[in-house]
């Protein structure tokens, strides 16, 4: 019986004519294994960069019916080229936009979730011996309209095509070999891991690491879906994120994530009263801000001081919004500090240890690196601390783990 996959392809891997055939090698390849294939498409290299900055010029502020409708276009050259590079290696490449297919998403314009994937059609056309080559990052809401679906969106495409169509794994292909232990840009003793749990990749991608899309992983582990991260440039195995089952190895810590682009943000002197939190943060969510690290001091004198982490990118507005909370609560004073980084250490083993905290603090210790906030879950440590001492804390936190070092089997 033949393997459904689904491979989904960043902007990367199809950056221009050398790439995408390059990419119809590897479709290619797999088809003559034996195996049907669905291939899903990012833009050409920085080219949804390069219509973002254009509609910036033309307006600021542009309304996100028509932001949605210029920067969707990007897929739709990518996947043309591709069913052309497929159609001279004789096999029926056919391209689609996920507006023909039918990818319904709700009407939130530049940040859609997929509600439905209609899959009728993509099955006629593989039973014709159809290599179905589909946009990544778009849908269309309920009045027609196109959608996109933030900045990743393509692997999330990939992951509800994959499940709609009951394939046996989605394949995302990126410029790195798979999921590594640290960037290896900025460690080179990052090691490559084998298998991540959906658990792991969770926390990992949530912290920063930018393998793949949170809400693809968030996707793929509620209905089960086994993703497979690939290098497009180098051949190997990649890295597996499934399940956990008992066959995996359980380290103590996974994989370290690190993120540079968070800003801090403190409402001092917060009444310190029942419903305080949800009167600051309601108004940020209500305005689309997604707030990370959230810690509140203890009470002293029945005030108490707020701090949150936002997208650096949504500082401004978030700042605006703590002004009017602070004249509403007496005028307290408002902070806004940019010059920070996250670092979070990930893994399903440290259910089972006790002391990981403690010695990932003293590694940072000894390294003189301050922490300003720390957070936690039940795989995970987080702690935010000044941006030049990042690369500092991923070195001495790789080496206090042993990350680049094999578990015995």
């Amino acid at each position: 019986m033949n393997k459904l996959i689904v491979k989904k392809f960043g902007g990367t891997s199809v950056a221009n004519a050398e790439r995408i055939e390059a990419v119809a090698d590897l479709v290619a390849k797999s088809v003559e294994d034996g195996n049907e294939v669905v291939v899903v498409l990012s833009a050409m290299g920085k080219s949804t960069d390069d219509l973002i900055k254009l509609s910036k010029e033309i307006n600021p502020n542009p309304d996100l019916r028509e932001y949605d409708a210029l920067v969707s276009t990007g897929e739709q050259i990518s996947v043309a080229l591709l069913a052309m590079a497929l159609q001279k290696r004789n096999i029926k490449g056919k391209s689609f936009t996920a507006y023909q297919l039918g990818i319904r998403t709700n009407s939130m314009h530049s940040r859609a979730r997929i509600l439905d994937v209609q899959v009728k059609k993509i099955k006629e056309e593989i039973s014709n011996g159809v290599v179905p080559v589909i946009t990544g990052f778009q849908g269309m809401n309920d009045e027609g309209d196109i959608t996109t679906l933030g900045r990743g969106g393509s692997d999330t495409t990939g992951v509800a095509l994959a499940v709609a169509l009951e394939a046996s794994e989605c394949q995302i292909y990126t410029d790195v070999d798979g999921v590594f232990t640290t960037d290896p840009r900025l460690y080179d003793k990052a090691r490559l891991l084998k298998k991540v749990t959906f658990e792991e990749m969770l926390e990992l991608s949530s912290m920063g690491a930018k393998v793949l899309q949170l809400r693809a992983v968030e996707y793929a582990s509620k209905y089960q879906m086994p993703i497979r991260v690939l290098s497009s440039f180098n051949a190997g195995e990649g890295t597996l994120i499934e399940e956990e089952d008992e066959s995996m190895e359980r380290p103590i810590v996974s994989g370290i994530s690190s993120i540079d682009s968070e800003a801090k943000l403190t409402l001092r002197g917060v009444p310190d009263i029942p419903g305080v939190a949800a009167k600051i943060l309601g108004p940020i969510s209500e305005a689309g801000i997604e707030i990370d690290v959230i810690v509140q001091n203890i009470s002293a004198e029945n005030t108490t001081d707020f701090t949150f982490t936002v997208n650096e990118d949504d500082a401004v507005a978030a700042e605006a919004i703590l002004l009017e909370m602070s004249n509403s609560f007496g005028g307290g004073l408002v902070e806004v500090d940019s010059d920070i980084a996250k670092i979070s250490i990930v893994g399903r083993g440290m259910r089972a240890h006790a002391g990981i905290a403690s010695k990932m603090f003293e590694a940072l210790a000894n390294e003189q690196i301050n922490i300003l906030l720390i957070t936690t879950s039940e795989i995970k440590i987080s702690v935010v601390i000044k941006r030049d001492s990042m690369k500092d804390a991923i070195v001495c936190l790789h080496d206090a783990f042993d990350l680049d070092k094999e578990l015995d089997n």
